[in-house]
């Protein structure tokens, strides 16, 4: 190791003239060892080979030095669009998130050289100490420039608008979205493109192929970079930059909203909100963008510290992992909008006062009230979509304006494809992700300011100390005009692979069959298939996107494994049945939907295949 000790030591010399002054590396992680005692030097030796492991092949670069690292394959480094999740322990094990980076610049090729990219996180354990192997392999691989966000922070719609904003190559989030995190929990890294878009299939498949051959790192060797500074520092031709996390971000969203008239609503004194960051990212813009930007009282915030274990909870906001918010919302104490966002910021629930918002109805009133209430709609949407496992709501809306309708698999990159066509303007999935074409990622944040902004505009003409229109009243008004689509999720999580696989292969078998007209329980099928999607952009297909049972009357069951998880699997059974009967509107959904899930479980044999007798969470 003295020789890597050298370099270091030369690296941090070679700063000295950059635009400000390379801070101590004890300041922010493991130091050089040239600064440390022999004792201090032995043991932080050991803790930086469990991630790399150095050779004598040495390659001289404008103002830094270059080192070919042998490596070896790691199974199991397969790549979605929602990039890799491990247990954190995986990832801080020998070299596995340094081969997992060469294996993208190695995919990236000579197209990346010489680019500029983004790096930020959702501020869980490890992204600090993860930022500075990312930025070594980087300029190992001719990365001209990496823009980081402060103290390794941004948010993955952020990171989406800072791509976009700054023309970036690309830009790299690490997260592992809504799951939990900390030394025993879950990291995750994905690559998010030029659009601000996640990485298509032609690039994930390219990474996991060379984590299958990879045999060097090319590792630069650099001083640690200070990630609690804003500022830029050199090593050469290599440049870090280190920003502020809000400040693209914010941006954009000033572009899709009016932010003098939410400011005016928000400091209104009979309008209250309560927003739950859940010790995740959303934190670090909670009080800057509410309080700071739109006025809102500082008490509004809740769990607003970004925390590495996120304060020991799961932040996923759904009325099983936020119920300190749902409690609230159920209480006298109730605020007229309640919300939350989880890990990574791209995930949303709305509430009203004893009132949720499902998130497929979300979407749809959000549709429904865009052009009037958001201004970067003033001239209509171009059209909207939504995920398959998604309720009917937005299809009802979509056609009674006349607009254009896209039902795809789940994945926000069937999303980007339609929005880059200008063919889409909002979009939703029932796992709590909104958007809408600002950004190429689904974004908490926006859904938050979307119902601000129809509160905003529902209450224009209602003076102070009048009956304010609420959440539920806007939300019973949508179903007036286009009925209600009862709806409901169910989460069985951590299933043995195996055991969800043969209750697919059983169900697929149930679906070769069946036939139109038969009947499931109280219901007559109109089809049945495991879903397909041509996308009508680039032609590409996506098969096994989950069984769904399709009825006459409207009525729908769909069951899909989710590879979210970094263990076992997730099935998620979805459930779904119409009215337009005004009568039956306030009905709770759980108790319209009694005769369908029992259908859904006798069908599937679920509770026969998992063992499981009720869902992690219901939703």
């Amino acid at each position: 190791m003295s020789s890597l000790c050298a370099a270091l030591q030369r690296c941090t010399l070679q700063t000295a003239g950059s635009s400000r002054p390379v801070a101590k590396a004890s300041q922010f992680g493991p130091a050089p060892c040239a600064l440390r005692t022999p004792a201090k030097r032995q043991a932080g030796a050991r803790q930086r080979t469990r991630s790399i492991q150095v050779s004598a092949s040495v390659a001289q670069m404008e103002g830094f030095t270059v080192k070919s690292v042998p490596t070896k394959p790691i199974e199991g480094q397969k790549t979605g669009t929602s990039g890799l999740r491990k247990k954190t322990k995986v990832f801080t094990s020998e070299n596995y998130l340094a081969n997992w980076i060469q294996s993208l610049f190695n995919a990236l090729g000579e197209e990346a050289v010489g680019k500029t990219i983004g790096l930020g996180g959702d501020g869980r354990y490890f992204n600090k100490e993860a930022v500075q192997t990312i930025l070594r392999v980087a300029a190992g691989n001719g990365i001209a420039k990496v823009v980081v966000g402060k103290d390794a922070i941004m948010a993955t719609p952020a990171m989406s608008a800072l791509i976009r904003r700054r023309s970036l190559y690309g830009g790299l989030i690490m997260s592992a979205s809504h799951n939990p995190g900390g030394p025993d929990e879950d990291w995750g890294i994905k690559f998010n493109y030029s659009a601000g878009e996640p990485a298509p299939e032609k690039i994930t498949d390219k990474i996991f192929g060379f984590t299958e051959s990879i045999s060097e790192l090319k590792l630069a060797e650099l001083a640690d970079v200070d990630l609690s500074k804003v500022g830029t520092t050199r090593f050469g031709s290599f440049e870090v930059e280190v920003v502020d996390y809000t400040t693209e971000y914010f941006d954009t969203l000033k572009e899709v909203f009016d932010f003098p008239a939410l400011r005016a609503f928000m400091t209104r004194p009979d309008f209250s909100l309560v927003f739950d960051a859940m010790h995740a990212v959303t934190g670090a813009y909670a009080n800057p963008l509410f309080v700071g930007e739109l006025g809102g009282k500082p008490d509004s915030i809740r769990n607003g510290v970004p925390l590495e274990d996120f304060g020991g909870g799961h932040p996923d906001p759904n009325l099983t992992y936020a119920h300190d918010l749902v409690d609230l919302m159920w209480s006298d104490a109730a605020p007229v909008l309640g919300a939350a966002s989880d890990g990574d910021g791209d995930r949303n629930m709305v509430l009203g006062s004893h009132f949720f918002v499902t998130p497929s109805d979300s979407v749809a009133v959000i549709a429904a009230n865009a052009q009037a209430a958001i201004p970067y709609f003033k001239d209509g949407l171009k059209g909207v979509a939504r995920s398959m496992p998604t309720s009917g709501a937005l299809d009802r809306v979509a056609q009674k304006l006349g607009l254009q309708f896209f039902e795809t698999p789940t994945g926000w990159k069937f999303f980007g494809n339609l929005m880059d066509a200008d063919k889409c303007s909002i979009c939703g999935e029932e796992s709590f992700g909104t958007g809408a074409d600002h950004v190429r990622e689904k974004d908490g944040m926006w859904a938050v300011l979307a119902w601000l902004s129809i509160l905003a505009h529902k209450n224009k003409d209602v003076p102070e100390g009048g009956k304010l229109v609420s959440v539920k009243d806007i939300v019973m008004d949508h179903w007036k005009q286009f009925g209600r689509n009862f709806y409901s999720r169910y989460d069985y999580e951590g299933v043995e692979s195996e055991q969800a696989n043969k209750m697919v292969q059983h169900l697929e078998g149930v679906i070769a069959s069946s036939s139109k007209g038969q009947k499931f329980g109280d219901y007559v099928l109109e089809t049945a298939d495991n879903f397909s999607y041509t996308d009508p952009i680039d032609g590409s297909v996506a098969k096994g996107q989950g069984v769904r049972f399709v009825f006459q009357d409207g009525s729908r069951i769909i069951f899909r494994l989710s590879g979210t998880g970094s263990a076992g699997a997730t099935i998620r059974l979805y459930i779904e049945t119409y009215t337009d009967d005004a009568s039956k509107f306030e009905l709770d959904a759980q108790e319209v939907l009694k005769s369908i899930i029992g259908t859904a479980l006798e069908v599937s044999k679920l509770q026969e295949f998992t063992g499981r007798d009720k869902p992690t969470v219901i939703t």
